[in-house]
């Protein structure tokens, strides 16, 4: 594996031969760069502190210079080092500026720019005056004592006045230069190592934003059922209707029409009427059937495999769950089965469905051929994606020959403890479409 930081590269004996002693001398040297402004900067944000109107761009200029250094700090660590801030709930720079305050990362941001412009760019500049700058100016000798003709001072203390002594102060350079290499991109590695310790987000901080996140998730899974729910009632209670009006309408003119054309094509639209209602209700049933938000998961599986065009055997135990949860669960049943009477040639199937320990634990089994392949686009990515928006997993055992058996995980909490007055549906049936 590749090294990802200097401390890493150290390790290796063709440590000098790679572009890590480079990438740690261009850390440190950027570091001067950066302090030497942002001292200016910082010196004069105090001063106008006194006035307290240098307070909140105080607070700014910690949060720059963090951005600056967590981009920085990719020369010597491959692994990027994550934004510890939040996102505003609401626009604005007020917003933005009570969220910084109440924030950790921003006050360890200012922290690290008052060491950065004190401490750490006045080292870089020593290290980097010691590792490079000494054993460039013993390599450059002999230039020297070419330039001056009769003698060149080393490093203002040495005296040379002949071309041998010049050459062996220039390789004692080369040979100080490959030795001091390795303390560099350990001094860079130390540097890098307070960096991101005070600039990356620390672990409280990331289970923080992943719960935020979670929550967000979870409330983009509600909203995306209920407006698929609203898109159901919608085509249930208006287009639906209507279709079943115009076609009583065309019933009617059909019977009151004289034989002849016109009686012909007003059986041909109210054939053709009935057809597209079947085809709403599909559709209907195929966005949120009505079993489903009625009765829950188990009924509607039941009603999926009865019309399955494989026999189905079910075996289903469930009380009613969240609503993301069934509908994540049902079009995951509903999936497999479409896969299993396209491609797998099965002539029987099995679902198994179970509530426990916390967990929706659904199971597919059938006797075909086998070798499903999420890579041939049978829904199975997609289906995998679905189901990881609830935290859920999807297993899928399928060698070729068979059989094929797909299991899905969902963490939750049923609605309600099961009673007497609403016990779990259980089924054990077998029925081909």
């Amino acid at each position: 594996m590749s090294p990802r930081t200097p401390w890493q590269a150290l390790t290796r004996a063709r440590y000098p031969r790679t572009v890590w002693p480079w990438r740690s001398a261009g850390y440190l040297a950027t570091g001067v760069l950066t302090g030497v402004p942002a001292l200016l900067v910082l010196l004069l944000l105090v001063v106008f502190s006194f006035v307290l109107v240098g307070l909140p761009l105080l607070l700014l200029a910690g949060v720059a210079l963090g951005g600056i250094e967590r981009r920085r700090l990719r020369l010597v660590d491959l692994d990027p080092a994550a934004d510890p801030h939040r996102v505003p709930d609401a626009p604005g720079l007020a917003a933005w500026l009570r969220v910084r305050v109440r924030e950790q990362a921003t006050w360890r941001e200012l922290a690290y720019a008052v060491l950065h412009t004190t401490v750490l760019w006045p080292l870089d500049l020593i290290v980097l005056a010691v590792a490079l700058g000494l054993p460039a100016a013993l390599i450059s000798t002999p230039l020297q004592l070419a330039v001056d003709g009769e003698e060149a001072k080393v490093v203002k203390a040495y005296l040379v006045t002949s071309y041998p002594q010049a050459f062996a102060a220039a390789l004692l350079g080369a040979v100080l230069l490959v030795a001091l290499l390795y303390p560099l991109a350990a001094l860079a590695g130390a540097r890098a190592a307070v960096s991101r310790a005070l600039l990356a987000p620390r672990e409280a901080e990331l289970r923080e934003r992943i719960g935020e996140v979670t929550a967000s998730r979870a409330r983009l899974v509600d909203a995306f059922e209920a407006e698929r729910r609203r898109i159901e009632r919608d085509l249930h209670d208006g287009a639906q209707q209507r279709l079943v009006a115009l076609t009583m309408t065309l019933g009617l003119a059909r019977l009151d029409a004289p034989p002849g054309p016109l009686a012909d094509r007003l059986t041909e639209a109210h054939a053709e009427a009935g057809r597209v209602l079947t085809e709403l209700r599909e559709l209907i049933h195929g966005i949120h059937p009505q079993v489903l938000a009625d009765y829950g998961l188990g009924a509607a599986l039941t009603d999926a495999a009865d019309r399955s065009a494989v026999p189905v055997d079910t075996d289903i135990d469930l009380p009613r769950l969240p609503t993301a949860v069934e509908s994540a669960g049902y079009f995951a049943v509903c999936e497999a089965l479409a896969n299993i009477g396209k491609h797998s040639d099965a002539t029987q199937a099995r679902i198994t469905a179970r509530h426990g320990d916390r967990r929706l634990r659904l199971v597919v089994e059938d006797d075909g051929r086998g070798g499903a392949d999420p890579v041939r686009g049978s829904g199975l990515t997609g289906l995998a994606d679905r189901l990881a928006v609830l935290d859920g997993t999807l297993t899928i055992m399928s060698p070729p020959g068979g059989p094929t058996v797909l299991g899905v995980e969902i963490p939750c909490r049923p609605l309600s403890e099961p009673s007497a007055s609403s016990s779990p549906r259980t089924a054990s049936s077998s029925a081909r479409a």
